[in-house]
């Protein structure tokens, strides 16, 4: 007798990224109730499943949903407003200026929904946030379909939606009950750094965390300047001020995690807090290489992200991985560091270590929900295919993702977005990006400058 499943995938390459690294020629995937049923041969998924929908996976390679683990997705909004400056000027000459103009519900939601269509095009199918109005950053997220983590940017100073540090937790709070049982859209605690937080803000951050039990991100030792500033601010650099106010736990994730001593990089190992590598945003704004080898041998779990459009200026993840693999050979002299299968096991397993998720995203095994992306290797840029891990990491293009499925749910099918409508989004970042253009004095009528 069969038994009941919503949807299989049958035919192509399970990379499956499970503990054993399984590898699974002609497969099979049962899908039921937004969870992986089984995970196997064709064969064995035929004999023993009935459902409605069956999707070929013919000559594609079939791996689990990336995680852009640190990232601001509304500023899709200012992808290339400013460019070539140090994060500084970049952050308090152009961006700063121009988001206390233009930071509103209506540009978040819109912004977000552009971001939501690069990343699924891209294969990602959860992303961690960090902006302002977080709530409709998941309004715009469970709209596409996507997963996401919210953090609203926790700050001493008034933000776009909160005039206080206690008004900011409020909201915070808020939106931590209101999204509570959401089957894709989880709020965490995400101060924005040591620099703009207050210890007291920190420590009550923390506190709003560990009382509904989910992760605390912050950026923290992105520039060399901002150590030394911190540490002229509070007379301690960013991560001794965090370990003294006895924040640092596994629970914690560090974005960036550029300048950090041999010393500083143990205690994260022993307290379990995770880096977000975000290596081309951290090479446009000339922040640093972080060390990220050095993590990896001591220890610390490290993930990777895209950071915001405005400073990479994609999200397609893909790039960052390439560029961190090649990176840090060049940069140790040492072409064995980094490997493929190290690289593509960050975007996926790492990154569902670091919030916790590990249990239910990162890799394709039964039990676990179903986000499972199908990469087309019929493109001329991954014939022939000796290793998978290699093409993934060094070959393939955003473009060859075909088909993605989130919580079991197909939101792009042969390349084709079905949860919302993509020439609405372009319209409406159209309208916003000729208001912001006009005031910076630049034409960014997106349809004149492609002939239409």
């Amino acid at each position: 007798m069969h038994e009941q499943a919503d949807m299989l995938i049958l035919g192509g390459t399970i990379l499956t990224m499970d503990d054993q690294g399984t590898i699974i020629h002609n497969g099979g995937i049962a899908i039921r109730h937004g969870a992986l049923l089984y995970v196997g041969t064709e064969e064995e998924a035929r004999r023993r499943f009935q459902v409605p929908e069956t999707l070929r996976a013919d000559s594609c390679l079939l791996i689990p949903g990336l995680i852009n683990a640190h990232t601001h997705a509304p500023m899709t909004v200012y992808r290339g407003l400013a460019d070539d400056l140090p994060l500084d000027v970049w952050l308090k000459e152009y961006i700063w200026p121009a988001e206390g103009r233009t930071v509103n519900p209506h540009m978040v939601y819109w912004g977000t929904l552009l971001a939501a269509d690069e990343m699924i095009r891209a294969g990602t199918t959860l992303f961690v946030d960090m902006y302002f109005f977080e709530d409709d950053i998941g309004r715009a997220a469970s709209d596409a379909g996507m997963r996401a983590l919210l953090g609203e940017a926790l700050v001493e100073f008034p933000s776009p939606n909160t005039k206080t540090p206690a008004e900011g937790l409020a909201y915070v709070r808020a939106s931590l009950e209101r999204w509570a049982g959401h089957p894709l859209v989880r709020p965490i605690l995400q101060p924005h750094s040591t620099y703009a937080c207050s210890p007291d803000l920190l420590v009550k951050s923390k506190a709003l965390a560990d009382e509904f039990g989910v992760p605390w991100l912050i950026h923290c030792c992105e520039t060399q300047q901002e150590v030394e500033d911190v540490r002229r601010q509070t007379g301690k650099p960013p991560v001794a001020l965090l370990e003294s106010l006895g924040i640092l736990d596994s629970r914690v994730v560090f974005a960036h995690g550029v300048h950090l001593t041999e010393e500083e990089i143990a205690l994260l190992a022993e307290r379990g807090v995770s880096i977000v590598h975000c290596p081309e945003s951290n090479m446009k704004l000339a922040s640093g290489v972080a060390p990220v080898p050095q993590l990896l041998r001591a220890g610390v779990n490290v993930a990777f992200g895209t950071d915001g459009a405005a400073s990479n200026n994609d999200l397609s993840l893909w790039g960052d991985m390439q560029t961190a693999a090649m990176l840090h050979k060049v940069a140790s002299g040492d072409p064995t560091v980094l490997p493929a299968r190290q690289v593509f096991w960050m975007a996926t397993r790492g990154a569902a270590r670091a919030f916790g998720l590990d249990d239910r995203l990162g890799s394709l095994e039964a039990g676990k929900r179903a986000d499972v992306v199908m990469v087309d290797l019929c493109r001329p840029n991954l014939i022939p295919m000796y290793e998978p891990y290699s093409h993934l990491v060094y070959a393939l293009h955003p473009s060859d993702v075909r088909t993605v499925i989130i919580e079991g749910r197909l939101v792009m099918r042969d390349w084709e977005i079905l949860t919302f409508d993509e020439e609405e989004v372009f319209c409406k970042i159209s309208e916003m990006a000729q208001e912001l253009g006009r005031q910076w004095g630049r034409d960014t009528n997106w349809r004149k400058t492609i002939g239409q």
